[in-house]
């Protein structure tokens, strides 16, 4: 019996699913210290009024075993937008069975569909599974850019120059 694997936009009701899954990743990760998001704020800014991501649940035979957050972005040099992957998650005991390819492949779809140029994201450097996943669909690592963020404190002092 071959498994059936289904990609659909995640909806209102998928928010204490998607905080699980994020959960469970920043645990993979090492980052839950980071993880402050809850069922608040994803319904605000993936559902609300004005809603800045979107998502996508990947289905294994009914059961949702992973997702795709994600936003339009835009190239300057190409002149047009793209989408930009921040997060992709299978649940350990259902990778390899085609979900995390089904998540990617959706959302190419959506670039290719809409014309937009491109389909970024990063993947921490010492995450070998996912980077030899990721260059078997033919992705190839930006290593000569350096990636910076602005949070907390610092995004405060920023703001107020």
């Amino acid at each position: 019996m071959s498994d059936t694997i289904r990609i659909r936009p995640a909806a209102a009701t998928d928010v204490a699913q998607l905080i699980q899954f994020i959960s469970e990743l920043a645990d993979y990760e090492n980052r839950s210290y980071e993880m402050v998001a809850d069922e608040a704020s994803l319904q605000q800014w993936l559902f609300g009024e004005d809603p800045v991501a979107q998502a996508v649940v990947g289905e294994l035979d009914g059961e949702a075993v992973g997702f795709a957050l994600f936003f339009r972005s835009f190239s300057t040099f190409l002149g047009r937008p793209g989408i930009y992957l921040e997060d992709l998650y299978v649940t350990p005991d259902q990778r390899g069975r085609g979900v995390g390819g089904a998540l990617l492949s959706h959302l190419a779809g959506i670039c290719v569909e809409h014309g937009y140029g491109r389909l970024d994201w990063s993947v921490l450097d010492w995450n070998q599974p996912a980077i030899r996943f990721y260059e078997n669909l033919g992705a190839k690592p930006q290593s000569e850019w350096t990636m910076y963020r602005l949070t907390g404190q610092a995004l405060q002092r920023v703001a107020e120059r």
